[in-house]
C-alpha cells in the first residue's frame, strides 16, 4: 500500500550499485519521514523506529532484509542526490499551490548552524527556502553556494517554481532589478523590502513619505505577554512621488509602501520604519500589511519549528549530502503535521505519533 507522499518519493535514484543493496530505498525515505512524524531526530532514532514499529507498518514497509541500520541510513542519505529530493519537495508543493486561490509565497534564507562554521556568511549549509504562508508549507529550498549568496540563488529557485498570480516577498537583500524583472516576466507579482543596499530608490522613497503621510493607511494594535506593538501602513503611488529614473529602472513599479512598527515593553518603547516596493496596484494599505505580516511568518512558523520542534540546528550530519536531504523530510513532516485539524500542538502531535501507529496512519493519509 502506498502514502500520498510515495509518489513523490518515487522521483528519486538510488544512489546504491543496483543488486548489491539489502534495503529498499523507498523504505529508507519512508522511515526517515516516519521519524521525523514520531519526534526522532537522527539515523540512530530511525533505525529504533523500523525496531518498534516496522511491524506494525507492515503493509508500507517491504523491509526484505530486516531493519537498516544506521550506518545504512547515513550512507544512504548522505549519497541521495540532493536536486531530485528537492524535486520531490517541489512536486509535492506545485500539487498544493495549484489548489490555492491567493498565493503569497516568501523566500528567505536559513544557515543550518550544526553543520556550518560559526563564522558569518554563507559558509557551511546555508539554504534559501520558499514559503507558502497561507498553506504554511516549504514548496521548495536551494542551497546558495559557499562563494555565492542569496542574490544568484533567488534566481535559481524563481526558475523552478510556477509563481504565475503569485505574490512573492523577498527581504532586502533580494531586493535587486533582475529579480523584479524575473518575477514579472513569469507573471509573478513582487513585494520587496527596501533598505540602503538601494541607496538611490531608498532616499526617493524616504522622501516621498517626508513630503506625503500617504494616501490610505491601516493601523493595527496588538497586546499580550507585557508587550504592546503598534504597526501603522501607509502607501503612496509611485508614480506620482518617485523620479523617473528609478520608476524606469524598476519594473513596472506601482506603489512604495511604509510601515512603521511602534512597540513598548514595560515602558520602553522602541520604534522601527521598514520601506518597501510593489508593482501591485492596490489602493488599500491593509493589503500590503497583511502581505508584509506574512512574510515574516517564515520565522515563526517554519524557521522556529525547524530547530525547536525538529531540532535541525543540532543535526550534525555533515557528510555529502545529508544535511540537505534531511532538511527535505523534515519540512515534509512539518507540512504533514502541521494540516492535521485536531486542537493539539504540533509537539503534542508528534508525540502522539510516537504513541500510536492509527494516528501515525491517519498523518501519512491511510
Amino acid at each position: 500500500m502506498n502514502t500520498f507522499i510515495s509518489p513523490y518519493f518515487a522521483e528519486v535514484t538510488d544512489p546504491r550499485v543496483t543488486g548489491r543493496c539489502l534495503h529498499l530505498l523507498s523504505d529508507i525515505l519512508l522511515m526517515g519521514l516516519c521519524t521525523y512524524l514520531t519526534g526522532g531526530s537522527d539515523y540512530q532514532d530511525m533505525h529504533l523506529f523500523g525496531l518498534e514499529r516496522g511491524s506494525q507498518l507492515g503493509d508500507l514497509l517491504s523491509l526484505p532484509n530486516g531493519i537498516p541500520s544506521e550506518d545504512t541510513f547515513e550512507r544512504v542519505f548522505k549519497s541521495i542526490n540532493p536536486d531530485e529530493l528537492e524535486s520531490s519537495l517541489r512536486s509535492y508543493g506545485h500539487s498544493i499551490l495549484s489548489d490555492l486561490s491567493e498565493k503569497r509565497i516568501v523566500i528567505d534564507g536559513k544557515k543550518q548552524r550544526g553543520v556550518s562554521p560559526t563564522t558569518r556568511g554563507n559558509k557551511g549549509l546555508y539554504l534559501l527556502n520558499v514559503w507558502v504562508s497561507e498553506n504554511r508549507f516549504c514548496i521548495a529550498q536551494e542551497k546558495v553556494d559557499d562563494k555565492s549568496n542569496e542574490i544568484t540563488a533567488i534566481p535559481q529557485v524563481l526558475e523552478d517554481i510556477d509563481i504565475e498570480g503569485s505574490v512573492v516577498s523577498i527581504d532586502a537583500m533580494g531586493t535587486q532589478r533582475e529579480i523584479a524583472e524575473l518575477i514579472v516576466e513569469k507573471k509573478g507579482h513582487y513585494l520587496l523590502a527596501l533598505k540602503a543596499n538601494q541607496k538611490s530608490l531608498f532616499e526617493d522613497v524616504e522622501c516621498a513619505f517626508k513630503v506625503h503621510s500617504g494616501l490610505d493607511t491601516y493601523e493595527t494594535v496588538d497586546a499580550g505577554h507585557g508587550r504592546i506593538e503598534t504597526r501603522k501602513c501607509s502607501i503612496l503611488p509611485a508614480n506620482e512621488y518617485l523620479l523617473e529614473e528609478n520608476l524606469q529602472t524598476w519594473k513596472n513599479l506601482e506603489t512604495i509602501i511604509r510601515i512603521e512598527a511602534t512597540r513598548e515593553i514595560q515602558g520602553k518603547v522602541t520604534t522601527q520604519i521598514r520601506y518597501y516596493i510593489s508593482d501591485e496596484k492596490e489602493a488599500k494599505a491593509a493589503y500590503f500589511n497583511s502581505i508584509v505580516r506574512g512574510h515574516w511568518s517564515i520565522e515563526n512558523q517554519l524557521h522556529w519549528h525547524l530547530d525547536i520542534t525538529f531540532k535541525e540546528d543540532a543535526c550534525r550530519a555533515r557528510a555529502g549530502y545529508a544535511s540537505q536531504n534531511l532538511s527535505v523530510l523534515r519540512k515534509m513532516a512539518l507540512h504533514i503535521i502541521s494540516e492535521q485539524k485536531d486542537k493539539l500542538s504540533i509537539k503534542k502531535r508528534l508525540y502522539k505519533a510516537a504513541l500510536d501507529t492509527q494516528y501515525l496512519r491517519k498523518l501519512l493519509k491511510i
